[in-house]
């Protein structure tokens, strides 16, 4: 089945990023950490935009599979801080708009970006193959389909992260560096190693997978914007568009 969309896959570029929420300033005021990442993303993003897609979807691992409305609205208040999403074309607030969809947001406005975009939530132990033909199916929405796919890597890369430090995190990360230049290495991921070391963007990196044209000949040429470990958890960031 997979092979059978990716005939007709018709994405024209992606841009990867994570979706800590000290990713905001306003979220974590005098934290220069995350400053590299930031810029990266925002970077990254403008990129997507400057694509042209007709339809963007953002992408996020989540408890469950959820489709949100065209460009639901959002507040960071869950975070500590009041401070709303919302882009153009909003028709609702959503209360508890997840994580990556907020963060996404937010590098939407950074990036300028103003057209509506929709939001889908991935559950986290969907199955790489299952993921993948979401991916297809996203990818068919529109004549230019945009993804910006939000996800966190490793945790445990150091000692003062979240969790404690896997030798096994460090090596995870840089599988998935390298994986986002093809679309089969990212569905060859290991979900049970992923779940082990509370990867956060497995489930929406094997969507852009699909999307991208797994078991075809349509690549997206791929370039890392940043790779590194602040706090302990793994952040890349890169942008994918299709050849020409």
């Amino acid at each position: 089945m997979v092979n059978q969309l990716a005939s007709v896959i018709v994405l024209v570029a992606a841009a990867v990023c994570p979706h800590p929420p000290a990713l905001v300033p306003e979220l974590a005021p005098g934290a220069d950490e995350l400053a590299a990442v930031r810029a990266a993303a925002i970077e990254a993003t403008r990129t997507l935009a400057a694509a042209d897609p007709e339809q963007l979807i953002i992408i996020g691992g989540g408890a469950s599979r959820v489709s949100y409305p065209p460009s639901p609205a959002g507040t960071f208040a869950g975070f500590g801080v009041d401070k709303p999403v919302r882009l153009p074309g909003a028709v609702s607030e959503v209360p508890d708009l997840p994580l990556p969809l907020l963060v996404g947001g937010w590098l939407l406005m950074q990036a300028g970006w103003a057209e509506p975009a929709r939001g889908e939530q991935i559950a986290d132990d969907t199955a790489a193959e299952e993921c993948a033909h979401i991916g297809a199916q996203l990818a068919e929405t529109a004549d230019r389909v945009g993804l910006l796919v939000m996800g966190d890597g490793a945790v445990g890369r150091t000692d003062d992260a979240p969790r404690p430090f896997d030798p096994r995190a460090q090596e995870f990360d840089r599988a998935v560096a390298d994986a986002l230049r093809s679309a089969d290495a990212l569905l060859r991921l290991d979900g049970d190693l992923a779940a082990e070391l509370h990867v956060a963007g497995r489930s929406a990196w094997q969507v852009l997978a699909g999307a991208a044209g797994a078991g075809s000949d349509i690549l997206l040429d791929a370039a890392v914007l940043y790779e590194g470990a602040p706090w302990g958890v793994g952040y890349v960031v890169a942008v994918l568009e299709r050849h020409g």
